[in-house]
Formats: structure tokens, C-alpha cells, sequence
């Protein structure tokens, strides 16, 4: 293996345990975030552009698009011709082509590459990485994803990743709802949740949301309604990627009312009711509490 000096930008639930599986395959990573300590095993630097002087590879994990076009316009001029710019933040599709056209420009190779698999998934190094980008800078990044994770896709050109991810969640979010409804509604019936799940998750209705991430506390695999909602994967970051796939389709014309509705339910939840620092799935409860509204 090369030993190779990694600058990593964004140290929070996420950032830090990748770091840190960097750091412990035997790479030298600096670190920088503006409100945490780099954990065990990575180097302090006192800004971004400390991070990435002189780094083979830079990598990112932040809030949203505009934070990533602000470090982006800070790190690109620090960083050495022919480095990585490798983004895993999960941020709208623009904002990851922008920063890819200012990387080109320097001589740099950039990959949006937005993960699925949560926190545990960032500590166990399992995550799935969704890639955007040159061929060769996939070439260049796909190392590190075997450290970080389990399986990376090249997606396609830059941007494509941040498309995946956002497609996926929407996905993820509408089935959400739609199994909390129903474990609701059974509930309604007198249908028993451990058959409901028996049936479903042996039928036409299985999905990820009730086979490996069951809303029903109890039933199916551990998850986090095992643990009084607290959150694997946060409602508020739900809410984001719904935001971000409507924003998306808006902006290319798409049809999605499913979507829609999906974004207006989580937005309501976490804003206006108790959703904000729950896991995802804890819209069971929020269902199961009220009657059919008109």
C-alpha cells in the first residue's frame, strides 16, 4: 500500500470514525474542523488550508452545498497539481459540479461521493460510497473507499453521485412513511405487528425500510425503534435529502408528488411536532398517535 498524506475536512459523526479508519490502514491524515477535535490518530491543523498543503488526497464531509463551495474556494488554491478532491458530503447536484469545474481547473481530480450506511457504518468501514467523476479519479479515490467501506459505484460523471444518493433517499423516505402508515393502520385493525411483518416481509410489500430497518420496536432486526427512536440516521437528515431531491427535480422539471409529499411530511415533523433529533423511522409513533385527517 502507498502511504499517503490525507487532509480531512469535517470531523463530525461521520467524519471522524473515517478519518480514523484512515489513520489506522497506515495513511498520515491532518484534520480540520471548525467545532470538534480530530480524533485519536489524526493530526490537528488550525484551518482547512493547513489540511490540505500538500495532501495527496483531500476529503470532505460537510453540512450542505454552500459550506462545501466556501472550503472548496479555501482548499483548491492550497492543494498540489494532480491531487484528489474527494467530496462525501451529500449536497445539492450543482453545488457538486461547481466545485468539479474549479478542481479541473487547477489540475485537480474531484469525486462527489455521498455515503449511505450512517454513523455505524463510518466506524465499522462499511459504508457504500456513490461516486461521481473521471474514471481516473475514481482510480485515484477507490483505495480509500476500501478502507471506508464495503462497495463503491461509479455512478458517472461529477455530480451522478450526489444524484444516486438523493434518488435512493427519496426512495428511502417515502417507503418510510408508507410503512409507518401501515404498521399504524394494522394496529387500527387488531393485526398483530409481529404477523404484519411475517406476511410483508416475505411479500410483494418487503422493502428496506420494514425488512432491515422495521419502524416497530420488537419486530424484525434490531433498529433503532429498539431504542426509543434514537437516531441511526436522523429526521432532520432526512428532511435534508428530501429538500435536496425536490430541489433537484424542480430544477429539472421532474414529476415527483410522491416525493413531495414525502418532504412536506418530514419538514412538518421535525419542524412543527416532536421529529427533531429522532431517528426517521420514529414517524410510526407520530402515525399511530393520530386519526385519519380530512
Amino acid at each position: 500500500m502507498t502511504k499517503l498524506k490525507i487532509g480531512f475536512v469535517g470531523l463530525g459523526n461521520m467524519g471522524a470514525p473515517m478519518a480514523v479508519n484512515l489513520a489506522k490502514a497506515g495513511h498520515e491524515v491532518r484534520g480540520f474542523d471548525t467545532a470538534a477535535q480530530p480524533p485519536e490518530g489524526v493530526s490537528a491543523t488550525q484551518s482547512a488550508v493547513d489540511a490540505a498543503a500538500g495532501a495527496d488526497v483531500v476529503i470532505t464531509m460537510l453540512p450542505n452545498g454552500d459550506i462545501l463551495r466556501a472550503v472548496a474556494s479555501e482548499v483548491l488554491p492550497a492543494m498540489q497539481a494532480g491531487a484528489l478532491l474527494l467530496d462525501c458530503s451529500t449536497v445539492d447536484v450543482e453545488a457538486a459540479r461547481d466545485v468539479a469545474d474549479q478542481a479541473t481547473e487547477r489540475a485537480l481530480g474531484f469525486v462527489d461521493a455521498p455515503v449511505s450506511g450512517g454513523i455505524g457504518g463510518a466506524a465499522g468501514g462499511t459504508l457504500t460510497f456513490m461516486a461521481g467523476g473521471t474514471a481516473e479519479a475514481f482510480a485515484k479515490a477507490q483505495p480509500l473507499f476500501d478502507i471506508m467501506g464495503q462497495k463503491a459505484v461509479h455512478c458517472g460523471e461529477a455530480g451522478a453521485g450526489q444524484a444516486a444518493k438523493i434518488c435512493n433517499n427519496m426512495i428511502l423516505g417515502a417507503t418510510m412513511i408508507a410503512t409507518c402508515e401501515a404498521f399504524a393502520l394494522a394496529d387500527k385493525l387488531g393485526l398483530d405487528r409481529q404477523k404484519m411483518f411475517d406476511v410483508v416481509s416475505t411479500s410483494s410489500g418487503y422493502s428496506w425500510s420494514m425488512n432491515a430497518y422495521c419502524p416497530a420496536p420488537g419486530v424484525g432486526p434490531t433498529s433503532p425503534a429498539d431504542n426509543g427512536y434514537q437516531p441511526g440516521f436522523a429526521a432532520e437528515l432526512m428532511l435534508k435529502d428530501l429538500g435536496l431531491s425536490q430541489q433537484a427535480a424542480e430544477a429539472v422539471d421532474a414529476d415527483t408528488p410522491i416525493g413531495a409529499l414525502a418532504h412536506q411530511l418530514y419538514a412538518h415533523f421535525v419542524e412543527n411536532e416532536d421529529g427533531l433529533g429522532k431517528d426517521f423511522s420514529a414517524m410510526l409513533p407520530r402515525f399511530s398517535a393520530r386519526g385519519r385527517q380530512t
